[in-house]
């Protein structure tokens, strides 16, 4: 869940300041703690983390070492330990008290502070309570709520938001995002108006409204105007569609993670892999980030021209043209220079990836379930695309999209899609089809009950085999796909046609 301003807004909110805040608060925890200490650290916040306080500056206050939390005992050497556990604190508990435990059964006794961040749950010290060490450990919030990505992007960064809340009814992070509106508020001045769309956006603001009122009332001058609170199941569609621009195929392939992507060696054309932040602050990637990948060889290669031209400038220089140019040039020509290399390779290797004719095919795919032509062609084509098993993620994001375009899939194409899947990718997803069908992105479609009356007659004239297909049929009629209707009402569907949206493909 991400809040975005416009890029071609004037005068951006400055989102610095929010790191800023959320790093002068991690270190006066650490500080509550006097003396060197062992910093723990959930997996998932090791990210997040690195761009709020870097190794140096946690070493500036007392951390002696820091460890990543794994499915193993801990080894620590220092007196004291401090662990950080991210957004669902539940998750490695089971840890934490063999921890304490060993430390008393060899006569260890140190001082543990678990730092919960976003917030600090009941369930938490309750936990803590059934494992016999509440009072050896002392517990506390970081309230980290909005992460800044870029400066025009900031981030929740809750990956579990959608499953806890919209498949297991989970409501505890509805308050984080109610505290997230509150930190913007309190920092950056009054909405001037908050528009919401769904039942969670309802709770959310309700959330943020009462924290306003219980809290203290500031002047301040407003720095963003409207806020747009949206339900992701509002739309499920625009998730499951193929990404065409480069940002989007970065992601797609080589997982953009807290704004930062690792390229593998492949794209580094050495022996290991490199993160990279991916913002504005990297010239190339903001000038292609938005761009159709079929044009990025295009910009790229321009920019190795126009590079090269800025590298040869050096010859027929003097002493002093010499020194101003290495002064001042030459850092930001090699950076400029290291990025374009990673892009390149980046696009190089999604080029291999995304082969032209099964890409092709799969963009004609989809854009047919948006327009709702030739859906038994599409169905073949999933069919095809499970039996040769190549990938389990596109299978079934076909599959939910079909649903989603069709308002559910026949019966007999349900269970026959559903079988053909199982089969080739393994019977452990069944839980999968289950909780899919609990969402709502991949369900059977109910016949038509204003048409039983007209396929009982149609029944009596012709033979069952027949009337089985006009059964079909009449259910098809029956049932209109409610996303199709908005989006002939909304125009979300480019209406040129596949033949010039193919001419886009690379």
């Amino acid at each position: 869940m991400a809040h975005s301003v416009r890029r071609d807004a004037p005068e951006l909110p400055d989102f610095s300041l929010l790191k800023r805040l959320a790093r002068d608060q991690l270190i006066y925890l650490l500080e509550q703690l006097p003396g060197r200490k062992d910093l723990f650290i959930e997996a998932d916040l090791m990210s997040p983390l690195d761009r709020i306080a870097n190794v140096t500056t946690l070493k500036q206050h007392d951390v002696d070492k820091l460890y990543k939390v794994e499915h193993k005992p801990i080894v620590s050497t220092s007196d004291q330990m401090v662990r950080g556990c991210f957004l669902y604190p539940l998750t490695n508990w089971f840890l934490f008290p063999d921890v304490v435990n060993a430390d008393k059964a060899f006569g260890r006794f140190r001082r543990y502070k678990i730092i919960f961040s976003p917030q600090k749950f009941y369930a938490c010290e309750n936990l803590l309570e059934e494992q016999g060490i509440f009072g050896d450990v002392t517990t506390d919030e970081w309230s980290f709520y909005l992460l800044p990505l870029d400066d025009d992007i900031i981030s929740l960064e809750l990956p579990e938001f959608f499953r806890d809340y919209f498949l297991e009814g989970d409501q505890r992070w509805v308050r984080t995002a109610g505290s997230a509106l509150h930190l913007l508020h309190s920092v950056y001045g009054p909405f001037s108006k908050v528009y919401g769309i769904g039942r969670c956006s309802k709770m959310a603001y309700e959330s943020w409204r009462e924290q306003v009122e219980e809290g203290e009332q500031r002047a301040l001058q407003a720095e963003i105007g409207n806020v747009f609170l949206i339900d992701r199941d509002v739309d499920l569609v625009t998730p499951l569609c193929s990404q065409v621009v480069y940002e989007g195929l970065v992601d797609d392939i080589f997982r953009i993670k807290c704004g930062c992507v690792e390229f593998c060696p492949d794209v580094t054309s050495s022996d290991k892999s490199i993160k990279v932040m991916l913002n504005s602050q990297d010239k190339v990637f903001n000038e292609i980030r938005n761009e159709h990948f079929s044009q990025v060889f295009g910009f790229l290669s321009q920019k190795a021209r126009n590079l090269q031209t800025a590298y040869d400038k050096r010859s027929g220089m003097d002493i002093k043209q010499m020194k101003t140019f290495v002064s001042e040039e030459l850092k930001g020509l090699k950076q400029e220079h290291r990025l374009l290399s990673l892009h390149i390779g980046a696009s190089e290797s999604m080029m291999k990836k995304k082969t032209k004719q099964d890409f092709q095919e799969l963009l004609k795919t989809e854009h047919s379930l948006l327009e709702g032509f030739e859906i038994r062609e599409c169905i073949s084509y999933i069919e095809e695309h499970i039996n040769r098993q190549v990938s389990m993620v596109e299978s079934m994001r076909l599959l939910c999209l079909l649903s989603l375009t069709e308002n559910g899939l026949l019966p007999k194409d349900y269970r026959s899609l559903k079988a053909q899947f199982l089969q080739s990718y393994g019977i452990e997803h069944l839980l999968t089809f289950s909780n899919l069908k609990q969402l709502g992105l991949l369900v059977e479609q109910q016949p038509g009950e204003t048409l039983t009356v007209m396929e009982s007659r149609v029944g009596k004239l012709v033979n069952d085999k027949t009337a089985g297909k006009l059964t079909d049929a009449f259910s098809s009629l029956a049932k209109k796909s409610n996303f199709r209707a908005l989006g002939r009402r909304l125009n979300l569907v480019c209406i040129l046609g596949w033949e010039m949206a193919r001419k886009l493909c690379f």
